[in-house]
């Protein structure tokens, strides 16, 4: 029952609230190039493809301190960045619509925005599909028939079927943390106590 008042409560936040709106200069720059990697892989029959490809190097920039640091690195000269993305996509034997892709973010100085970028791609993949990622954490573990009745609940108002990804993180320390498309609500103890270090910080 908390967790569906929960739910209902933050739920308000997320009415009439369009995808697409009132979002800073580098959402908009990543659903930009997102839309056109869609367009391009689209019309080559590769969406799938590259969809898992994009899902990889996700994985590699949240699994890899070193790569995450690297590609928010400005001093990283293009000729640097491009011997290390081809690396990467000839050993996971990326397409070359994909390689090329990454090689040209780099190119346009846009690579700072990867992550956001094959972010927004993958959640244009789901839309397409009729889907609509949605990653829920609790603090408490929460039962089979919870989270099916959320995925209801998020279902309802967005009018899309929700796909799901939930996390038990006890590391919240109390609370929940959900994120819908680009839109994110975090209840957390955890949260909330950084909120009050960095008041203290700025202070």
């Amino acid at each position: 029952m908390l967790i569906r008042s929960w739910l209902l409560i933050n739920l308000q936040h997320f009415k009439g609230i369009k995808l697409s709106k009132n979002k800073g200069f580098s959402l908009i720059t990543a659903e930009r190039y997102s839309l056109a990697l869609y367009e391009l892989a689209s019309e080559n029959n590769l969406v799938k493809q590259i969809e898992d490809q994009s899902v990889s190097i996700l994985n590699l920039i949240s699994s890899n301190k070193d790569f995450s640091i690297l590609i928010k690195n400005p001093t990283n000269t293009q000729e640097d960045m491009l011997k290390i993305i081809n690396s990467i996509s000839e050993n996971n034997k990326f397409e070359k619509l994909f390689k090329n892709f990454l090689n040209f973010l780099i190119i346009k100085r846009r690579f700072f925005y990867v992550e956001q970028i094959l972010k927004s791609f993958i959640e244009t993949c789901s839309k397409k599909r009729g889907e609509l990622k949605a990653e829920l954490r609790s603090a408490k573990e929460l039962s089979n028939n919870e989270i099916s009745k959320i995925t209801d609940e998020l279902t309802k108002n967005f009018k899309f079927k929700i796909k799901l990804d939930y996390k038990y993180d006890k590391s919240l320390v109390g609370g929940l943390k959900m994120q819908v498309g680009s839109i994110m609500v975090d209840t957390s103890i955890k949260n909330k106590l950084q909120q009050i270090k960095n008041k203290m910080i700025e202070a």
